[in-house]
């Protein structure tokens, strides 16, 4: 246990991004590839398209604006994506960048919590603290509806 808010907020926030990734492989390690990309609705997306997108979304947020990793972004694609990729080969992607997350969070010191922040899309996060908030609760939305969407996937 830490001492300090800024070791508390690192140590809670990469303990909810985790939260995010176990609640995702909960519901999503049980179905095929093929479930992964199968919309059940005439509407919203497949669960493959939320973790494309959930994974772009923290590499770029994340990992290009505050890792520097040269992430670039197509947005678009996350949700049109035709190539059917391995249920094993989205969730790698997505586990690798929640590790780069939680990695990111935890060489933060507590100055850079403060440090001016921005980033496309993002006019509200102007500080780290608050871009590392904001997609935390952006994952979790996407987590939810994936629970929803496989539940509805092996009724």
């Amino acid at each position: 246990m830490t001492n300090s808010l800024a070791g508390t907020i690192a140590e809670d926030l990469a303990a909810y991004y985790m939260m995010v990734r176990e609640q995702t492989h909960r519901w999503v390690d049980g179905l095929s590839t093929a479930q992964i990309w199968t919309n059940p609705y005439s509407y919203g997306n497949s669960i493959g398209h939320l973790l494309l997108h959930m994974t772009g979304n923290l590499n770029y947020y994340i990992g290009a604006r505050v890792g520097e990793s040269g992430y670039i972004r197509d947005r678009e694609k996350e949700f049109t994506e035709k190539e059917q990729k391995s249920k094993a080969e989205v969730l790698a992607a997505f586990d690798q960048t929640i590790d780069m997350v939680v990695a990111a969070i935890r060489k933060q010191n507590p100055e850079d919590w403060l440090k001016p922040y921005s980033a496309d899309r993002e006019p509200e996060a102007t500080e780290r603290f608050n871009i590392f908030l904001r997609c935390a609760g952006h994952a979790y939305h996407h987590a939810g509806q994936i629970i929803y969407l496989a539940r509805e996937l092996t009724k």
